[in-house]
C-alpha cells in the first residue's frame, strides 16, 4: 500500500518558510520521495505501517496549515496516470516485496 501527504502550508514569513521546509525534511527522511513540491509518496506495508507513519507526521506537524494523508493499494498506485512536461510517463512501479528466509 502506498501513502500519500499533500500539504498547503503557509509561507508567508521567514518562521512559516523555515515550518514548510523543516517539514518537507521531515517528510524525506521518513522515507517518502517528493512527487511535487506539496505531495509525497511512501510505500508502506499494511495497515499498522501506515498507521505509523500517521502517527509520525502527526508528532511532527507544523502550527499552521492543511495536510492530508491518503492510502493507496499497489494496484490503484500503479494506474495513476502522469503527464510530464506535455507527455505522458509510464507506469509507475511498486517496490519489490521483501524475502524473509
Amino acid at each position: 500500500m502506498w501513502v500519500l501527504v499533500i500539504f498547503d502550508l503557509p509561507t508567508d514569513t521567514k518562521p512559516q518558510r523555515k515550518a514548510a521546509t523543516d517539514f518537507r525534511s521531515f517528510l524525506l527522511y521518513d522515507g517518502f520521495e517528493r512527487s511535487q513540491l506539496s505531495v509525497y509518496a511512501r510505500f508502506v506495508n499494511g495497515k499498522e505501517a501506515f498507521q505509523t507513519r500517521i502517527n509520525g507526521i502527526e508528532r511532527d506537524l507544523p502550527t499552521k496549515g492543511d495536510i492530508q494523508i491518503r492510502n493507496f493499494t499497489d494496484l490503484q498506485y500503479r494506474d495513476v496516470v502522469h503527464f510530464s512536461d506535455q507527455g505522458r510517463r509510464g507506469a509507475r512501479k511498486n517496490p519489490d516485496q521483501l524475502l524473509l528466509f
